[in-house]
Formats: C-alpha cells, sequence, structure tokens
C-alpha cells in the first residue's frame, strides 16, 4: 500500500489548469500544420495561420489560447493500492482547480446553479470521472471543455435496425447543423452502446485520444474515417468560412448494450482540444 498525501493531488491539479490552457498539444498543432498545407480555400488557410500564430503566442507568453478556458473536466485513474491521507479527495481535486484558475488568471465559467446563474468564482465544482484501476498510482487527466462546443452535442437512442448506418447518419447531421458554432476545425468524440449515462461519457472520453491515432478495432477505424469524410464533404469548413476541414479527427468508443438498444452521442471539441496529464 501506497500512501499519497492528497495536497500533493491538489498540486498537480493546479499545474494542469494552467498547462492545458497555455499550451496547445503537439497532435493539434501538427493537425494545424497539415490544414494549412491541404486546406483548399484561401480563406481557410488564413484562419490556420491564425490558430497556428495563437497556439504560439499562447505558449510563449503562457497565457489562455483562448477567453473560454472552461469546465475542468476530471478523468481519474485511482490505483487500488492507494492509500490516500491528508484529507478528503474530491475537496483535493476542486482546490487544485481553485487554485490553478485563480494563479492562472483563467475565466471562472461555472454557475453554482443552472438556473439562479451566481457564479461560483472559481471555476469550480469540476466534473470529475473516477475509476478505480490496479496498481499504487493515480493517473490525471484534465480537459477544459468550452461551453460553445458542449452545447452542439447530442445523445440520441438509436435502435439495432439502424445500424452502422444510423450512427453514421447521426453523427454527420450533428457535425453539420453545429456549423461555424463550436469555433471548427472541431474534433468528434462518439460515444457507442453502453445506455443513456454511459454513452455520454464515453463521447467525452474519445476525445482524450491524440489526434491522427485510430481505434485500435479496424472496423471503428473505417468507421471514424467515413464519418470524417462525409463530416469534411459537408462544407462547413475552418471557423464556418467554408473549405475542406471541418473537422480534424473523429474518435468513436464503444461498450456493449442492451439487446433492445443502441445508444449513441456526440460530444463535438473546438479546434482547441485541451488536455493535460500528470502520474502521481
Amino acid at each position: 500500500m501506497r500512501e499519497i498525501d492528497v495536497a500533493v493531488v491538489s498540486a498537480a491539479v493546479a499545474e494542469m489548469c494552467k498547462e492545458a490552457n497555455y499550451y496547445l498539444g503537439d497532435d493539434v498543432t501538427k493537425a494545424f500544420e497539415r490544414g494549412l498545407a491541404e486546406e483548399v480555400s484561401p480563406v481557410g488557410r488564413e484562419v490556420f495561420k491564425q490558430l497556428l500564430e495563437n497556439a504560439r503566442i499562447a505558449r510563449e507568453e503562457e497565457v489562455p489560447m483562448c477567453q473560454d478556458t472552461g469546465t475542468a473536466v476530471l478523468f481519474v485513474e485511482l490505483g487500488q493500492e492507494v492509500r490516500l491521507t491528508g484529507g478528503d479527495f474530491n475537496e483535493a481535486l476542486n482546490a487544485g482547480v481553485r487554485q490553478g484558475y485563480t494563479e492562472g488568471y483563467l475565466r471562472k465559467s461555472i454557475v453554482k446553479d443552472p438556473l439562479q446563474r451566481a457564479n461560483s468564482g472559481d471555476n469550480t465544482p469540476a466534473v470529475v470521472h473516477l475509476q478505480i484501476v490496479p496498481g499504487d498510482q493515480i493517473k490525471i487527466t484534465l480537459a477544459p471543455k468550452g461551453g460553445g462546443s458542449e452545447n452542439m452535442s447530442a445523445v440520441k437512442m438509436l435502435t439495432p435496425s439502424q445500424g452502422s448506418q444510423g450512427l453514421v447518419d447521426f453523427v454527420v447531421d450533428t457535425a453539420s447543423r453545429a456549423g461555424s458554432n463550436p469555433c471548427p476545425p472541431i474534433v468528434v468524440g462518439v460515444g457507442f452502446g453502453g445506455n443513456f449515462e454511459k454513452v455520454a461519457y464515453l463521447a467525452k472520453k474519445a476525445l482524450l485520444r491524440p489526434l491522427g491515432q485510430p481505434n485500435a478495432d479496424p472496423f471503428y477505424a473505417d468507421l471514424e474515417k467515413e464519418m470524417l469524410e462525409q463530416i469534411n464533404n459537408t462544407g462547413v469548413g475552418p471557423q464556418g468560412f467554408g473549405g475542406r476541414f471541418t473537422a480534424l479527427a473523429v474518435h468513436i468508443e464503444s461498450h456493449p448494450c442492451h439487446i433492445a438498444s443502441m445508444p449513441a452521442a456526440v460530444n463535438i471539441n473546438c479546434h482547441a482540444s485541451r488536455h493535460a496529464e500528470r502520474v502521481i
């Protein structure tokens, strides 16, 4: 059994909040560079130039790459051989978010109640997905999620008879209807299977995969390619100005489901596909 003080967790989360909002991942930067080289629209190429310049400024000056620094979404893998000491684990995660968003001058976007709308003032509470895994480590992935792209997401309870074509149609239609609202070129996370709540989690988790890394199952890898091609054929283009690059990637995560069900979810991310990771 390994003891870990929750203060260590808070410190790690605080740094991750700043890192995720300041530094765009190499996988996303490479996708921008590919878009700049291959986009057929002159306006679209100009958009990619500006996205690359924006990422450079954010990285070098350590400022947020977008004014919407998002909901702090935490994926936590907690080793079952870990004994947490020094306080409440969930509070430690939120303390880290509170510290990181305050020290990093990151916009606080969370309201305490969805109807009364009073701002919490520190971007807490975070959304936490906790999984118990073998081992004596804690792996934390932070994915700040902006409101504009989140609002374009959807869940649909498909029927088994609709098959793979029904899934493709739902995903492509959702991305097409989103248009310019989620600040394309987008990253499309697709959850498939499970049940109503599981499928939304899968769609969110799918966004964590590095861009350009296909699903390990060739069947779903082919579906990802098909969906990406059809989404890019809509012509929405970078920032909605037209072109070939409406989406940078489509990632599917699947799960077994009930014989009478075929749930599907689409979680759209903007071009700034942000995340940071720590292993403690």
